[in-house]
């Protein structure tokens, strides 16, 4: 019998996102911008090109602004179509249009593993996907759409890895694997930011995850680990004792908004690739590494 679609998708954007002080003491860490269009707005779009029609996402009280992005704003839509500016109207009325957006918003700040599991009821008995609230994936990388091809073949749950230094794998959650075909490996093992010397690999996970619904079932179980939060990882690895987990393994694409210098990097290559701004941009960056020396 086929899987059940994965229609579902997930978005935790709870998290206070300290690193982007006092950027994000007012707007969230998902709200920045990437020229035009914030951060969480590419999350989405990317879940609506994989063909996912209900995406629920995580917030908390910081973040009413996310909930706001993606309601209608019919005084600015009026406006612009008194102005005869209707495909700008129409921009700003399709953000609303993405997909059926539901908010819920965690209470404390519990951990990943707690996000996701507040999505229980939400999702049911499904397959789904969770997309960090602050990871970019580029289009033409093709990860999630992979992994859901991945999930229809095996019926499993799926994560991304990346293969990142050995020295910042402490930073990520590390699986071990055995190889399955080009793309995808066999998880045998997850570890939560584990100290180099001691960790199973340098494959990393990369803010992209396809879960089957027993998910749900060991994050309630799971008790707080690294940081004192409910980690992801650790409801994972209790699953690999009841199902098979597969990793997608993919090389580039992945922007981390997170840390600012992928964010700046995001803005850079994403506004290289703009129709109206690419040439004009590119000019004056040329003009930029001339001046310091760089070409």
């Amino acid at each position: 019998m086929s899987p059940k679609p994965v229609r579902k998708a997930v978005i935790p954007a709870a998290g206070l996102g300290t690193r982007f002080l006092p950027f994000s003491k007012a707007v969230p860490k998902e709200m920045l911008p990437v020229v035009d269009q914030p951060v969480i707005q590419y999350v989405v779009e990317e879940a609506v090109d994989a063909g996912i029609e209900d995406i629920l996402i995580v917030t908390s009280r910081y973040k009413k602004s996310i909930e706001d992005h993606f309601d209608r704003l019919l005084e600015i839509e009026k406006q612009l179509a008194d102005k005869g500016k209707e495909a700008e109207a129409e921009q700003i009325r399709s953000i609303a249009e993405l997909a059926q957006l539901h908010f819920v918003r965690q209470g404390q700040p519990l951990g990943l593993g707690h996000a996701i599991g507040m999505a229980r009821n939400h999702i049911g008995d499904e397959p789904f996907l969770v997309l960090l609230g602050d990871d970019i994936m580029h289009p033409e990388a093709g990860v999630v759409k992979g992994m859901i091809e991945a999930y229809q073949e095996h019926a499993c749950s799926v994560v991304a890895l990346m293969e990142v230094p050995k020295q910042d794998i402490s930073s990520y959650g590390c699986a071990a694997v055995s190889e399955v075909s080009d793309r995808l490996v066999e998880v045998s093992e997850l570890v939560e930011k584990p100290a180099p010397e001691v960790a199973p690999s340098n494959l990393a996970i990369m803010g992209r995850y396809l879960f089957t619904p027993t998910i749900f079932e060991e994050i309630a179980q799971t008790k707080p680990g690294v940081g004192g939060e409910i980690q992801i990882t650790d409801a994972m690895s209790s699953l690999l004792g009841r199902e098979k987990m597969l990793g997608y393994t993919f090389a580039e694409g992945r922007f981390d908004t997170g840390k600012k210098i992928d964010y700046l990097r995001a803005v850079v290559e994403l506004a290289l690739e703009r129709d109206d701004l690419g040439d004009e941009f590119r000019s004056i960056l040329g003009t930029i590494a001339k001046r310091e020396g760089l070409t």
